[in-house]
């Protein structure tokens, strides 16, 4: 559970660094050098390539996990502040109990229910006073990429894995890769210029918030319940307000403190009685 926690708490650092180190207005361009290089890096390491069902099965996962999920992830963390992105994803867990039902035939307890809506609660808390208006593109994005994530999540359970976390990891970056890439090129193309300030983003978030955060995650979702590793995300966006404190000179109201202790406790409640339920 440890190791698995380190994966969201990595995630919830990409939305700074898309803020202060990639090229601006690029989500497509952003998604696409999160996801190939580390992929590639990875394969070149592992030497593994899927075999039979495996093929159809990484590509549906690389797809839902990465291929999709990326462009959308980075359109919220372009157009929405990144504790809003973060409050979206937080209802993540309780779309993994709605498609673990549905998918998996498992029953969440109320008591887990219950800890997630509180912990959603406590991140909306943390951002319902920001002097922001919400960006409709952008809320529309963040609820699409909770939602197949989600769905990631539960096939990644119900498929299982024939290999280990790492190299699921290089199959899936390396397939969304070559998803994006072309689609980069079509919508966005390159850019004219690339800064050494970039050059350390696409580093930071494609082998810290990516290639090191995607294992540890991929890692969970074979040893952990589905609802508890989603609960686990709620780590995304108390990082990425601490975050923002630290390295963007935001501030936190009373309220938001308030939001912060009360997300945080729910955290620790839930997983606390998924550990005890064992």
């Amino acid at each position: 559970m440890a190791l698995t926690a380190i994966a969201p708490a990595l995630f919830g650092t990409v939305y700074v660094a898309t803020a202060l180190l990639l090229p601006p207005d690029r989500p497509m361009l952003a998604a696409a050098m999160r996801a190939l290089p580390a992929g590639l890096l990875i394969l070149a390491f592992t030497r593994t390539l899927p075999r039979g069902m495996w093929w159809f099965k990484a590509i549906t996962l690389s797809t839902l996990n990465v291929g999709a999920f990326f462009p959308l992830l980075f359109i919220a963390a372009y157009r929405l502040p990144g504790g809003l992105a973060a409050a979206i994803g937080a209802l993540q867990p309780l779309i993994v109990a709605g498609l673990a039902f549905l998918i998996l035939r498992t029953r969440t307890p109320h008591a887990m229910l219950l800890a997630c809506l509180t912990a959603a609660g406590g991140v909306a808390l943390m951002t319902m006073t920001a002097a922001t208006t919400p960006d409709p593109i952008g809320v529309a994005a963040m609820i699409g990429a909770t939602t197949i994530l989600g769905l990631g999540i539960i096939l990644g359970k119900k498929w299982g894995s024939p290999v280990p976390p790492l190299t699921m990891t290089g199959w899936q970056l390396t397939f969304a890769g070559l998803m994006l890439w072309p689609l980069t090129l079509v919508t966005e193309g390159v850019p004219s210029t690339v800064t050494a300030q970039n050059v350390l983003g696409f580093l930071y978030v494609g082998l810290v918030g990516t290639a090191l955060a995607y294992t540890m995650w991929f890692r969970g979702v074979q040893r952990l319940v589905p609802t508890s590793l989603s609960q686990l995300s709620t780590l995304n966006p108390l990082v990425a307000a601490l975050a923002g404190l630290t390295l963007l000179g935001q501030t936190f109201t009373p309220w938001q403190l308030t939001g912060f202790a009360v997300t945080l406790v729910a955290l620790i409640v839930g997983q606390s009685m998924n550990r005890n339920s064992k």
